[in-house]
């Protein structure tokens, strides 16, 4: 193992790498001490630290020292948990132990020859009796889409290397709020003129920033985007409902994505920006047996817990639970916006009323129904108020026009106090 120190664009950091041309990367006791005394460094300094990975474990010439050793890295991750920026670069197999140290870390990054398993193909092969390759068992498309474990893939070393760099970047030097430097633009021209019409959120997040920023998690849960950038000149996190996948509905896996993301900014100190067109969770006997409930909670708990500045911006609607778990007034949102036609409410007005006018709905011949259920729509929504009661009760603060929302959310973020939580980012 091997391990230093340097500068990203004048930002110090710390460094340690495993060297795959000995013993393909095994970790003795000395490696692991390397290691260790590189994240002590780091944590008396407050620099991030990279990691860049290609092991096959603990040595097995070492036996329980070389475990005990390994060990021992675990501890001092855990420890710099929420204190200091950690970046796994996986350029090799990560097997093991090895699998472990990138997994405990805030951030994952994988090159097109990285691998993670905690057991390789052969001890597959002869344990259970799969035929499976080291590609399938925990290359990009498993831990990329599957599993979450990796959080940005790449297709080359150097990509690898560079989105590190500028994460490193991000999370070291997060800069301040210039509110002088924020532009406007028409965001409101990016979204489809129909509200029935999905549509993609990534361009919508990409103009919201200074400048496009570093996705994670691109394809796992997609239908949640999690992306770091910059906003007037600080760095800030943004979480946003994409409609595009799954309507935009919340589910177990997204929840638990979102969750540990905003996790990840509060204990930096990144301000959270959260763009919210969501009809709800998405409903269905997988996602109950898939832990909706209990995954879900975590994301409630993560916006409830977080201290960060975290402003958020309703696009289009924002619907029952889901509405209160994305970042809503009661969760402590620093600061919440609406644009103009946004609807605030525990769903959409003609879902409510076929839900209480479902009798006398199904007196009348179909052919009827479609008018009567929109003059009863319209009586739902001045009886219970949507975004004008939303604002009369202090739950929503302002309607902003989109031309004018990049200006409204960075003066939110630098009139906040600049804090951070307290707390560790278990990889939920």
């Amino acid at each position: 193992m091997l391990a230093g120190t340097g500068l990203i664009d004048g930002s110090p950091l710390v460094v340690f790498a495993s060297d795959p041309t000995i013993q393909g990367g095994a970790m003795g006791a000395a490696g692991c001490d390397v290691v260790v005394r590189a994240y002590e460094r780091a944590l008396a300094s407050g620099r991030p630290i990279v990691g860049l990975w290609h092991s096959g474990g603990a040595r097995l010439r070492e036996g329980v020292v070389s475990l005990h050793a390994v060990g021992r890295i675990f501890a001092a991750m855990t420890r710099a948990s929420g204190k200091v920026p950690q970046i796994s670069v996986v350029l090799g197999p990560a097997a093991g132990g090895a699998a472990y140290g990138p997994a405990l870390t805030d951030v994952v990054i994988l090159g097109p020859e990285g691998r993670i398993f905690v057991t390789g193909p052969d001890v597959v092969r002869s344990v259970t009796g799969e035929d499976v390759d080291a590609l399938r068992l925990g290359g990009p498309e498993p831990h990329g889409r599957r599993s979450g474990v990796v959080h940005v893939v790449t297709d080359s070393e150097a990509a690898a290397l560079g989105a590190a760099r500028r994460l490193a970047a991000l999370l070291g030097d997060q800069g301040n709020v210039n509110v002088d430097l924020v532009t406007e633009i028409d965001l409101g021209d990016l979204l489809p003129d129909s509200p029935k019409r999905a549509y993609d959120v990534h361009p919508l997040v990409a103009k919201l920033l200074d400048e496009p920023g570093v996705e994670l998690h691109p394809k796992w849960a997609p239908n949640v985007v999690t992306t770091l950038g910059r906003l007037g000149g600080r760095t800030v996190g943004v979480v946003a409902n994409n409609p595009l996948r799954l309507g935009g509905c919340l589910d177990s896996a997204s929840a638990e994505k979102a969750a540990r993301f905003v996790r990840m900014c509060d204990s930096f100190g990144v301000p959270l920006v959260v763009v919210v067109d969501v009809p709800g969770y998405l409903p269905g006997v997988g996602q109950e047996w898939d832990g909706v409930v209990r995954r879900g909670a975590k994301l409630l708990h993560a916006f409830a817990e977080a201290t960060v500045p975290r402003v958020t911006l309703v696009t289009r609607k924002a619907y029952g639970g889901a509405y209160i778990a994305m970042n809503s007034r009661a969760l402590g949102a620093t600061r919440v916006f609406a644009w103009p036609g946004a609807e605030v409410a525990v769903m959409g007005a003609v879902a409510a009323v076929r839900i209480l006018h479902r009798r006398r709905l199904a007196e009348i011949p179909v052919a009827q129904r479609p008018q009567l259920e929109n003059e009863l729509a319209a009586e739902h929504e001045l009886m219970a108020g949507g975004l004008q009661r939303a604002i009369s009760i202090e739950v929503v603060d302002e309607v902003v026009e989109p031309a004018g929302t990049r200006g409204a959310l960075a003066q939110a973020i630098a009139l906040a106090p600049q804090v951070r939580g307290e707390h560790g980012n278990i990889p939920l």
